[in-house]
């Protein structure tokens, strides 16, 4: 079955799509049943170009799920549910695999993609990073869509949990609507930056883009506990902020929520200070609440607590090898990296964009220690912008 959501009386004022998009959708196909894929995989068969976005349960649980997918193809949007049963969706994978795609802060809904089904796009046009790369200070999707064409994204759907089924005709709306616009605003921003000149700097930082994608997220580690300002704690802090980190991820898994939502880095990081300051258990728990939602976990917390003070430090996993990229630098290298940063600064200045679009704090060190490395650390626009400057001229 296909669900064909139509327009409310309200949209339905707007009338036909024109060249520049009417504010809404007149109507879009939910896809929620078995085999009801179809009318998407035609519609991708006429088409080289699909915008899409993806909406996800990361507030909701503990592990992530991509939960809808939303696509504009030609003037039609299908929304894809992804959670319903019986629906494969490895036509579609197929289908997109020559596709240009037009997103709108791809980064994370790529690693989404990667890691659900190993995705990845052959082409990209992100428009956060062309509006970035514009200089827009406010360059997140509703502020664009506000800007430029005076349409205001419901914020509820920014924190609602797509996990839950039946989706609302509310949030359907509002998935559709984040990809409707995708195209006319990909035509302002391209037209801006080729005045610019910038345009060959996004097709860069999309390849990039797609590249860091296809890497997925970071696979767990046992040093995902050492948090903040774990490098400061010795002893009984380094092990009760061990105990304490692996009973909020058991907690967290067991109730199906995210970590946080049990509580805090920064909770955590109070408690292991104060075991290293030399406060008991009880006077610790005594300062600690976990909100009206986690009180009943107050007993595993203290078990897990007085666990960090039994433990013996030596047996704690040992910290990984040290990198050779965090190698202290000289005293030579930190100033050459002040130069090399006032340099990016100006010339960042000039051009109104963010300066760590250049380069950031941690390729500035590297580059620092070896200025051979620029053209390997740095993308083909960001080298040009640099190697000429001051610093790098005398450094080479």
């Amino acid at each position: 079955m296909i669900s064909r959501l139509l327009p409310s009386p309200l949209r339905r004022l707007f009338g036909a799509r024109a060249a520049r998009p009417t504010p809404h959708p007149s109507s879009y196909l939910l896809l929620d049943q078995p085999g009801s894929l179809r009318p998407l995989l035609t519609a991708l068969g006429r088409v080289g170009e699909v915008s899409l976005d993806t909406e996800a349960d990361n507030m909701y649980h503990y592990k992530t799920r991509v939960c809808l997918l939303q696509f504009l193809v030609g003037d039609e949007v299908f929304l894809v549910d992804v959670l319903a049963p019986g629906l494969s969706l490895t036509p579609l994978w197929e289908a997109l695999a020559d596709k240009h795609l037009v997103m709108h802060g791809s980064d994370f809904d790529l690693r989404l993609l990667h890691d659900l089904c190993h995705f990845q796009p052959c082409t990209l046009f992100d428009t956060m990073l062309a509006a970035q790369l514009l200089g827009r200070e406010r360059f997140g999707l509703a502020s664009l869509l506000e800007q430029h064409f005076g349409v205001a994204l419901d914020k509820d759907g920014q924190k609602a949990n797509w996990s839950r089924r039946p989706i609302t005709r509310k949030l359907l709306d509002y998935a559709a609507l984040d990809v409707w616009h995708l195209p006319a605003l990909r035509d302002i921003l391209t037209g801006e930056l080729k005045k610019l000149g910038r345009l060959e700097w996004l097709e860069q930082q999309c390849r990039a883009q797609i590249a860091s994608g296809a890497e997925g997220f970071a696979p767990a580690t046992e040093h995902d506990w050492r948090i903040g300002r774990s490098e400061r704690l010795r002893g009984v802090g380094l092990t009760v902020l061990h105990a304490i980190w692996h009973w909020r991820e058991q907690q967290a898994h067991r109730l199906d929520t995210p970590p946080f939502k049990v509580c805090g880095n920064a909770l955590l990081l109070r408690i292991a200070e104060a075991a290293h300051a030399g406060e008991t258990g009880p006077a610790i728990l005594a300062q600690v609440h976990l909100g009206k939602r986690h009180e009943r976990l107050a007993g595993s917390l203290s078990a897990a607590l007085q666990a960090g003070f039994e433990r013996d430090p030596q047996t704690l996993p040992r910290r990984p090898g040290r990198d050779p990229n965090h190698v202290s630098l000289t005293q030579a290298q930190v100033e050459l990296q002040e130069r090399i940063r006032a340099d990016r600064d100006r010339v960042a200045q000039h051009l109104r964009i963010e300066a760590t679009l250049i380069a950031n704090r941690a390729q500035l060190g590297r580059i620092a220690r070896d200025p051979r490395q620029l053209s390997e650390l740095l993308l083909p626009w960001q080298v040009a912008l640099l190697r000429d400057q001051p610093a790098l001229k005398a450094a080479s």
